[in-house]
């Protein structure tokens, strides 16, 4: 039996929100040109009764699912295909993409995007400029406890699931959000933390976009803002590859 509960909140109602795009184009992965009015409504997460092991073997199951590994990646997916996940999923040493970005080194993405979108590579580069920003430099994840680290200083705190929210849009992709909450609240980290990063049942994660705050159903209306981070052990090239190749 999983020991996870997915919390239910009510529906919010943001039909002036402006949605940027957010499954997809966050890390470079793909343009998916969502920089228009966006309505949006949250379903949650059901109740859970079966296991999450990562090896999520569900047999004929587990192999129809990854067929369409593609269609979750953009954003397409039934709701009994989410499944709760653990901090375990986010483990490791992590570094935020935005110190490539202001050096230059992630010009060849915005060039590459720009070949086949609807902006320059300057305005590829301003747009993500936006939604890589932060201050928190690295991000380290050893079981349940977290570690910001901002300009070199370190703060931690450990944190409990508290569900996931299924984020649904007007133009009919959908996206999931992990959330957890902080058991104690320490200087310096937010109270909850939430997890995007295009998977939507448990698996290794190989980067992740983070939003944090102490009010969690702020944090479902942030669509602009969505610090990046890849493993710390890449370097800028390696980066680069990664982004290019989605």
């Amino acid at each position: 039996m999983s020991r996870f509960t997915s919390r239910a909140l009510g529906a919010l109602t943001a039909g002036s929100l402006m949605m940027v795009g957010l499954q997809g184009a966050l890390a470079g992965d793909h343009d998916h040109s969502h920089e228009h009015g966006h309505d949006h409504a949250h379903s949650h997460g059901h109740e859970h009764s079966h296991d999450h092991a990562h090896s999520h073997d569900h047999g004929n199951d587990h192999a129809h699912a990854h067929a369409h590994d593609s269609d979750i990646y953009r954003g397409h997916f039934d709701d009994d295909q989410v499944e709760d996940r653990t901090l375990g999923d986010w483990e490791g040493d992590w570094q935020s993409v935005y110190s490539y970005l202001q050096d230059g080194t992630l010009a060849p993405v915005f060039e590459h995007k720009a070949e086949s979108g609807d902006k320059s590579a300057e305005e590829y580069a301003e747009y993500y400029e936006t939604g890589y920003a932060t201050d928190v430099e690295r991000i380290v994840i050893d079981g349940d406890t977290v570690t910001f680290y901002e300009d070199g200083e370190a703060h931690s705190a450990d944190y409990a699931y508290d569900g996931y929210e299924i984020l649904e849009y007007a133009a009919g992709n959908r996206g999931v959000r992990f959330v957890f909450e902080a058991e104690e609240v320490d200087a310096g980290m937010p109270r909850y933390i939430q997890f995007s990063d295009h998977d939507i049942y448990p698996s290794d994660a190989h980067h992740f976009h983070l939003y944090w705050g102490d009010d969690r159903e702020a944090l479902l209306e942030e669509v602009t803002h969505w610090p990046t981070y890849y493993p710390s052990e890449l370097d800028g090239d390696a980066i680069v590859s990664e982004m290019l190749a989605h």
